[in-house]
């Protein structure tokens, strides 16, 4: 069975849905392949920053995810011991984005909120159990070979977008490698109902933390924390994410619970720095994950992958309706070095700063921050970088 198509997006996540979305609402449409029978619901992405919540607004979905998720006005670092903190205000930025705070939501969430806006267009097919199998470049087409519940199946379409995600299908076959290092240990991510908010005082909704022993992050998301914490020194991945007891202790160290934790899930994952150094060939084009790599401290991976595509598709509708293709070439001009200095490097730095074990460098840290948050200017000259502002305004000026 082989087909005639214009766009074909690999990857059903919030990347390839907003692809398909923001060209579905410019009368464009698009065959979206999804490898899973469903939309996952796990541990991923749960920090929405400003702009991408003007982007969502600007899709028609954005009021309606607000409203789902735990609105967080500051974010913090704190040393849960000592009581010591930075506290971010992002009401400092209230007049550089309409949501001048984060959302603190489980990305499975958005979504299924995302298919139901592109299936109101009717301009989006979206097929699960479709999993691209062999993708060939044309001259003048791309040819995508796939399944589709176990039957053989043809896509010929003029582009195609992925963002099937770390494992990406579509950049091996584009011939690309994600170029840069791991991290040599795992992270863990525990999420809990336990009520943190009434057990440590001026906890926020975000917090990026210490405690005596550990560092790492705590969330408040609806209807449960969600906490991450980053391996000791010396400690082994399979000591730190087997060890019931290490859980427990490291939890206990940031609010001391006599009847311990209901545990909802433990996810241990690896931790990349990576990105391609080309973000098109061709007709093909690479977004979100299948892009680039990121440490999570600071919550920007999903995020710039939602910026990654609406960059795109801009340039793709405009391609579309008669401009030159070398118009394609400026979206790897933009996003790649924003990508590299902005999210890769800014989320290793932000990690680096919480992982320093030096002694007295946490009170160190500490006080430069708060010398920061003091100074108005620098207070939102830091604000722009972390809410991933200025990197957009960065992308925006190259030409």
């Amino acid at each position: 069975m082989s087909e005639r198509l214009g766009v074909v997006i690999v990857g059903a996540g919030p990347v390839g849905l907003v692809s398909a979305l923001s060209l579905a609402r410019a009368g464009i449409p698009s065959v979206v392949l999804e490898a899973a029978d469903e939309f996952p619901i796990d541990l991923r992405a749960s920090t929405f920053h400003p702009p991408t919540l003007d982007m969502l607004t600007e899709l028609g979905v954005g009021e309606t995810f607000v409203a789902m998720g735990e609105k967080a006005p500051v974010w913090q670092i704190l040393d849960v011991e000592s009581g010591d903190r930075a506290v971010f205000d992002l009401s400092l930025i209230a007049d550089k984005t309409r949501h001048p705070f984060r959302i603190q939501c489980e990305q499975y969430k958005l979504t299924p909120l995302l298919h139901e806006a592109c299936q109101k267009t009717g301009l989006v097919d979206l097929r699960f159990s479709s999993p691209a199998r062999e993708i060939v470049q044309l001259s003048d087409e791309v040819v995508v070979r796939y399944d589709h519940r176990g039957e053989a199946r043809e896509i010929r379409a003029n582009w195609l977008i992925g963002s099937d995600g770390a494992h990406s299908v579509v950049r091996k076959c584009m011939g690309l490698q994600l170029e840069g290092d791991t991290y040599p240990s795992v992270t863990i991510l525990v999420t809990t109902p336990f009520p943190f908010d009434q057990h440590i005082p001026g906890v926020a909704a975000a917090n990026y933390l210490w405690t005596r022993t550990d560092s790492g992050s705590l969330f408040k998301l609806p209807g449960e924390w969600r906490a991450t914490f980053y391996p000791r020194e010396g400690e082994t991945d399979d000591e730190f994410m087997l060890a019931p007891d290490a859980i427990n202790e490291r939890l206990q160290a940031l609010a001391p619970s006599l009847s311990g934790y209901d545990i909802r899930e433990i996810r241990a994952y690896k931790i990349h720095k990576r990105i391609v150094p080309n973000y098109r060939i061709g007709r093909m084009m690479l977004a979100g994950d299948a892009a680039h790599l990121n440490a999570p401290t600071g919550g920007m991976g999903m995020n710039g992958g939602i910026h990654d595509a609406m960059n795109l598709t801009e340039k793709l509708i405009r391609v579309i309706r008669g401009a030159s293709q070398d118009l394609l070439d400026l979206y790897t001009r933009q996003r790649r070095p924003i990508s590299y200095e902005e999210i890769i490097q800014q989320a290793d730095a932000n990690r680096k700063r919480m992982e320093d074990r030096a002694p007295g460098r946490r009170a160190e840290i500490l006080a430069n921050l708060k010398s920061i948050t003091a100074d108005r200017d620098k207070h939102i000259a830091w604000l722009m970088k972390s809410s991933m502002l200025e990197g957009l305004s960065r992308a925006a000026a190259i030409e």
